[in-house]
């Protein structure tokens, strides 16, 4: 287990399909000592039962804090004084207070409003006289952005501002272009809370500056804003892949894509194959051991970071059979796409409500639907965290001869 495996050697090949790679490293064991260009010595869970055991073991911080590798002279941003970055109690807290809110009810509510703003995507889309069309830019990213900031009360955002912002946070290019991302993202979220507790509204950041527990406890300034941002970044770039990838799948298998045009009722169980099969986030945020701690057999030593990897768990052959297949029919149970433990995705119903929907009206809509490109020359997105393409060229009308 001394041996580094340098995920950065695999170059553009891993970053377009990891798959191959996860189920070598898999074969040889579910833990392994491993290097990225950002963290040149980490361990990388693969295996499923190891990535569960990891997900749900206390001795495995989120909070840097309390790893032992905390820089005080680091610096710290409002932006990442949320619950996915701390641990009990401080997580219990936080997330008791925004679950207050962000609730099944309300998430239930938007099925309206996404179905509304769908088809209006859909019909800008399908007005297009080549019939053809990048899904991310016309659907993908619309929906979800336009959802999350209704949802949360982001008046007219500059939303290509806040993409590249959130593509920077996600996906690191430079340090000073992360940092200058992190001061624009953490300014504007400043002035909208500032906003909203002068003039409240019906939306959810308002909520969550106005509840409190049974003790009075409210959120604090400092975690309005990481709340805000998680909400905002999680709530969007998920299903943003998720919508992506899950198409992608979907039209690169006709059998499925076949099968559900047949029987609509396969739409919920095809979305959990999505996520299973090509999930839009392919690891974890970083964890850390407090002390030594043994996952699959290896012990990791104290003070170490690790790398779990949700979408080598959804490929496990020893969880999921022919779990190489794209199988809509298949149980999917069991798959990691969403975490599990107490960081399992708050955001989840909202995700899949959308892909429902969203998945629905194109198919409905666009019975010749094809992709327009090579599948093996889509550019995909860096980083080891949100997985999918930058683009994704479809067709909704046959090819003149």
């Amino acid at each position: 287990m001394s041996e580094i495996v340098d995920l950065g050697a695999y170059g553009t090949d891993f970053t377009r399909d990891p798959y191959p790679y996860y189920a070598k490293l898999r074969a040889q064991g579910p833990v392994h000592r491993a290097r990225i260009p950002e963290v040149q010595d980490m361990w990388l869970v693969v295996g499923y039962e190891a990535v569960r055991s990891a997900l749900t073991d206390p001795r495995l911080t989120k909070d840097l804090r309390n790893s032992g590798l905390y820089d005080a002279g680091a610096g710290d941003s409002p932006l990442f004084t949320h619950m996915l970055d701390s641990d009990p109690p401080h997580h219990t807290r936080l997330r008791k207070l925004v679950a207050r809110e962000f609730t099944s009810r309300r998430v239930e509510a938007l099925r309206p409003r996404v179905q509304q703003i769908t088809d209006e995507l859909l019909d800008a889309m399908l007005a297009a006289p080549d019939g053809r069309a990048d899904l991310v830019e016309a659907l993908a990213f619309p929906l979800p952005m336009t959802v999350i900031c209704e949802l949360i009360g982001v008046p007219d955002i500059d939303r290509e501002d806040f993409r590249a912002w959130s593509n920077e946070l996600v996906a690191p290019t430079a340090p000073e272009a992360t940092q200058a991302a992190t001061e624009a993202m953490t300014a504007y979220l400043v002035r909208l809370i500032e906003d909203k507790r002068q003039e409240p509204g019906e939306d959810l950041l308002s909520a969550l500056i106005r509840t409190s527990d049974e003790d009075g406890d409210q959120l604090s300034r400092d975690e309005l804003v990481g709340m805000a941002f998680l909400l905002l970044v999680a709530g969007h770039e998920t299903t943003v892949s998720l919508l992506a990838n899950g198409v992608r799948a979907l039209l690169s298998h006709p059998d499925q894509l076949a099968a559900l045009r047949a029987d609509p009722s396969l739409l919920d169980n095809a979305v959990e194959e999505m996520l299973r099969y090509d999930g839009p986030v392919e690891t974890s945020t970083f964890r850390f051991t407090s002390e030594p701690v043994e996952i699959g057999g290896t012990v990791i030593p104290a003070r170490q970071p690790v790398l779990v990897v949700l979408a080598s768990a959804s490929r496990d052959p020893e969880r999921f059979l022919a779990a190489d297949d794209f199988d809509i029919t298949r149980e999917p149970r069991g798959h990691v796409a969403f975490g599990h433990g107490i960081h399992f995705c708050l955001g989840a119903p909202l995700a899949r409500l959308e892909a429902r929907i969203a998945l629905r009206a194109l198919l409905d809509r666009c019975p010749d639907l094809a992709l327009d490109s090579d599948p093996d020359a889509l550019n995909w997105r860096t980083g080891m965290l949100i997985r999918g393409p930058e683009q994704l060229p479809i067709r909704w009308t046959e090819p003149s001869a």
